[in-house]
């Protein structure tokens, strides 16, 4: 079997949050099925797959997520921003549930004015 015209396999990442800022400071509101910035020092383009395994705070379940990169932070870049890719939640259900769990565990979070290392 030729592997020539297959697109390649999305890349999998495991991203542990272990707390609440960090999970604050990582989730992408703007997203509008949600989505997670994800510190990694491989090169992504716009558009990638990947496949990431979520851990979230005081929750022993990991969370499969089809994303896909749909911003950049390159190395160096301005403001000490940690290089890493943004990655949009796919449109389905179980993206959506993972999505009103984030949200339920950030909830005052979201609506304070803290930093975070996306925008």
């Amino acid at each position: 079997m030729s592997s020539n015209n297959s697109s390649p396999r999305p890349s999998v990442i495991q991203l542990a949050i272990k707390e609440k800022g960090a999970l604050y400071a990582a989730y992408i509101p703007m997203f509008t099925q949600g989505g997670l910035f994800v510190p990694t020092t491989r090169e992504y383009q716009l558009g990638d797959d990947v496949y990431v395994l979520l851990s979230l705070p005081d929750d022993p379940q990991r969370h499969p997520i089809a994303g896909r990169v749909a911003w950049v932070t390159p190395p160096r870049a301005a403001g000490n921003r940690t290089q890493g890719v943004g990655i949009q939640f796919p449109k389905d259900e179980k993206a959506r549930l993972l999505k009103l769990k984030i949200e339920e565990i950030l909830g005052a979070h979201l609506a304070s004015d803290r930093a975070t290392q996306t925008i």
